[in-house]
């Protein structure tokens, strides 16, 4: 397993966890330089230049293996090209390496990609050729006949629909952060004035602000929200302005009259027959 996956370096990655947060265009080299890479030759130009101490310039005068920078894409994506040297105008590409979340791998070459399509298209085929011949009856009076199973492809549509999303890395997260921070470096959220004609009116008012952050993984909108205070400093003729005092005059009730008065029933008198 170790010989084949040596022999084919287009199915190897590697990455530092310590460094993923801090990548850089001027620290990738750097990353990519580390002991533990596989993909680095320690007997390129870049490593006798960085045990000399001179600079990454002193490269084009030097012939024979080293690794340049080639692409850069901010925050994600670094190209690092493997090439020889063999005079300060004239080099020879050999491999290219693409960083991108900070994991490196090697980009295959033209070969590869084709046989990996065709790979690819052929394993597609024959798996839709299997799925028709599993849907084929015969019966000895009708012949041959589809039976499509509709329950199972509902089932499997199902289960596509409810598969759920992957959640965010911490590169990600701390990417997103990073950000948000410059925008809101770059571009400061200005408090608007408000006109001072009724303090009383303005105080407590709430005033919301959204903006769009745009990255390779999410898409995220954020809301802000401000509330503006007004001081303002109540009189006492604040206070008695706005104090109210009801008094409100029940009148008492009315005296019952004479012939109101309660009553005691009257005496039931004998029937004569």
């Amino acid at each position: 397993m170790a010989d084949s996956k040596a022999e084919n370096p287009l199915g190897l990655s590697w990455h530092d966890s310590a460094w993923i947060p801090i990548l850089n265009p001027a620290n990738i080299m750097d990353y990519f330089s580390e002991r533990s890479n596989p993909f680095f030759d320690r007997t390129c130009n870049n490593e006798v230049i960085k045990m000399q101490r001179l600079g990454p310039e002193q490269l084009t005068n030097m012939t024979g293996l080293e690794y340049i920078l080639l692409h850069v894409q901010e925050p994600i994506l670094y190209v690092i090209r493997k090439q020889h040297r063999h005079s300060p105008t004239q080099a020879t590409p050999l491999t290219d390496y693409y960083i991108i979340a900070g994991v490196v791998y090697q980009a295959p070459d033209l070969g590869s990609v084709l046989n990996s399509r065709l790979l690819s298209t052929i394993h597609h085929l024959q798996s839709a050729f299997d799925e028709t011949v599993s849907y084929s009856r015969y019966h000895p009076s009708k012949g041959y006949s589809w039976d499509l199973k509709e329950k199972n492809l509902k089932e499997k549509l199902a289960k596509k629909e409810n598969a759920k999303e992957e959640p965010s890395s911490l590169f990600q997260r701390q990417r997103v952060d990073m950000l948000l921070a410059e925008l809101t470096r770059k571009f400061p959220i200005k408090m608007p004035s408000l006109p001072p004609s009724d303090p009383k009116a303005n105080a407590g008012m709430i005033l919301p602000y959204t903006f769009y952050i745009f990255d390779e993984f999410l898409v995220l909108k954020y809301h802000l929200c401000a509330v503006y205070f007004v001081p303002y400093k109540f009189s006492v003729e604040d206070v008695k302005s706005d104090v109210r005092v009801d008094v409100k005059i029940e009148k008492p009730d009315t005296p019952l009259s004479q012939n109101s008065r309660m009553r005691p029933p009257p005496e039931k008198k004998a029937r004569l027959s």
